[in-house]
């Protein structure tokens, strides 16, 4: 019985043997000639054809089991950093032309809507009675002046007394003082304007009876506009007087510059906000105060910088990387990013012009990873 099973392990390993030397007479289904030679040579061929298809079915299966990837070229290119908001527009100066004082509205110069210079005459209310006033005190002070001079001329010749003389000259200094007080309330039945600008709606009539709660008109100034907005309380230490400001209001089809010249020292605590005020010029006096703006704030203009697509960037615990090809293989990068736009990111570390940063295949790339680039893309150079 062992004899038997020892034969049989030896058969078994002389076929095993034997199988690699006769498998190539039945390649193509060609049988060994009687002579050895035909059929051998047949074999042959087949062989050789066999083999040179096997090396050809390899190479194309290779390349096809690389991962197809697309790349984004870096180059440098210009970003703007901006942020957005929504804020108001206010004239540059603005007052409700009231009266200082009560009476009937004797005349009215303003046109409504009209523009008016600095200075220029509005509205006069009925003098009469401090004109009389005025006359009274000129009486009396012209009395108490020649008094003066003739006192005068006696003291130096000893005809009066100094306290005399005092007494007189008093006189004529409080005469003085009521003309100029009956001057400055004359001065108050005229109402000019304060600064130019544009007249807005009269709310008052030749002969009525005004005093200072009755509003006459508005008077704003609109060769040039404020923008009154906020932004994030994050923004706070970036924002500061000089940034440039775009802006757009709704039913006109331009976009306006501004630049803001003040801002708020404080946070807002209940929205958490910085305020910010900006000029702009209104030539054609397109704008209108009370106007909603859309705000785009330029924090930061870059000549010279790296941007990648935001799905190319990877997170990780305490860095981000990205993949790039090189020499069809795959590369880790760490980087170190910097100012985002909404589709992308700029990179102030780890990477330079010309590398070809992975757009896609992202979940299957690792670091060695051969690959094959289906598509270069270059990085666009225009504006962010």
């Amino acid at each position: 019985m062992k004899k038997v099973i020892i034969y049989s392990i030896l058969l078994i390993v002389i076929v095993l043997l034997a199988i690699p030397k006769i498998t190539p007479l039945f390649e193509n289904g060609v049988m060994q000639g009687p002579d050895g030679s035909g059929g051998a040579g047949a074999g042959g061929a087949g062989a050789g054809a066999g083999v040179g298809g096997a090396g050809g079915a390899g190479g194309a299966g290779g390349a096809e089991s690389l991962l197809p990837v697309d790349v984004v070229v870096m180059q440098y290119s210009s970003v703007t950093d901006r942020i957005f908001s929504s804020g108001t527009v206010e004239a540059n100066e603005r007052i409700d032309l009231r009266a200082e004082v009560t009476g009937i509205v004797e005349a009215i110069y303003l046109t409504e809507g009209s523009r008016v210079q600095e200075g220029d005459l509005l509205l006069k209310i009925n003098d009469s009675e401090l004109q009389a006033q005025k006359s009274r005190a000129e009486y009396r002070y012209n009395l108490a002046a020649q008094q003066e001079e003739r006192q005068r001329r006696l003291l130096e010749k000893g005809g009066v007394s100094q306290e005399d003389y005092d007494a007189t000259l008093n006189q004529v200094n409080v005469f003085r003082s009521e003309m100029q007080l009956i001057d400055a309330q004359l001065e108050k039945t005229e109402i000019r304007a304060p600064f130019s600008g544009r007249i807005g709606l009269k709310y008052v009539s030749k002969g009525q009876f005004i005093g200072p709660d009755q509003p006459i008109a508005s008077l704003q100034e609109l060769d040039r506009v404020k923008i009154d907005f906020s932004v994030p309380e994050r923004y706070a230490g970036r924002v500061q007087t000089g940034d440039l400001m775009r802006f757009d209001v709704q039913g006109i089809d331009s976009t306006f510059v501004g630049e803001v010249y003040a801002i708020e020292p404080r946070i807002n605590t209940d929205t958490r906000t910085l305020s910010l005020r900006a000029i702009s010029d209104n030539p054609e006096f397109l704008l209108y105060p009370g106007a909603f703006a859309n705000i785009e704030l330029v924090l930061e203009e870059i000549e010279e910088a790296l941007m990648v697509p935001t799905i190319s960037l990877i997170p990780g615990l305490n860095s981000q990387k990205v993949y790039v090809a090189v020499d069809g293989m795959v590369e880790e990068r760490i980087v170190k990013t910097g100012i985002r736009t909404s589709e992308k990111v700029q990179i102030l570390e780890g990477l330079n012009p010309g590398d070809q940063v992975l757009t896609t295949g992202l979940l299957q790339a690792r670091p060695g990873l051969a690959i094959r680039v289906v598509s270069h893309q270059p990085e666009d150079r225009g504006q962010q």
